[in-house]
């Protein structure tokens, strides 16, 4: 017994540097899970209760649920027919798999929590769309594989107006914002990219100290 108190004496800050790590891989496959459970019952739901173009208010005039699909990228952009929806497809899987290896990196390193949950939802964001479009057309009956169409449904039409006559551009045109229709996987890339660029400058500075304490940990055992 006293032999195990002296060990984990010893061992202390591997223990919890060990511990924390395994903390930090489980919170993220959370958050990874809970999002893509979030946002494909809530496709499946407007798919299978909504008809396309369907749109009801959910808070007054500036937040709707209006069922609509997309082959493209997020908010309803579009690219390059059925030949870019095979490599948009790839691409977002090729590029899955590469954030996936870079947020280990992030974990093994000891990476500020909020850092990795940005990038935990980036690739929660980007495998929910994954789904729709490897799947959907086959399950839903009216395309192949790597054909379906992304399910939106979230529309936040905050500001409709009408542009004045005397403006020198697009006089008289009705503007709205936001109008781009999107759907939780859209969330949470555009969550994610957020808290990447609110973090990065204090992660940088985390590495360049930990590089430096490195460096003098080299020197000192050089003397």
């Amino acid at each position: 017994m006293a032999a195990l108190f002296l060990y984990l004496a010893n061992n202390i800050s591997n223990i919890y540097s060990y511990v924390n790590m395994k903390s930090k891989y489980l919170s993220a496959l959370s958050i990874l899970f809970l999002i893509l459970l979030v946002d494909q019952w809530f496709k499946f739901y407007i798919k299978t209760n909504f008809y396309l173009g369907e749109e009801k208010k959910i808070i007054g005039d500036w937040f709707k649920l209006h069922f609509t699909e997309n082959y493209g990228m997020a908010f309803g952009f579009e690219f390059g027919g059925k030949i870019g929806k095979y490599f948009l497809t790839f691409f977002r899987i090729i590029f899955v798999g590469v954030i996936a290896y870079y947020v280990k990196t992030l974990i093994d390193k000891g990476t500020r929590s909020l850092y990795i949950l940005g990038w935990t939802l980036i690739i929660a964001g980007a495998l929910g769309n994954i789904i729709d479009s490897v799947f959907y057309g086959v399950y839903f009956g009216y395309d192949d594989w790597f054909h379906g169409r992304v399910v939106d449904m979230l529309y936040f039409p905050i500001i409709q107006t009408t542009i004045p006559e005397n403006w020198p551009f697009w006089a008289g045109e009705e503007f709205e914002f936001f109008r781009p229709v999107f759907n939780i996987a859209d969330a949470a890339i555009s969550i994610g990219f957020v808290v990447i660029l609110l973090m990065q400058n204090s992660v940088s500075r985390d590495e360049e100290l930990a590089e430096k304490a490195s460096e003098n940990a080299a020197k000192e055992l050089n003397q």
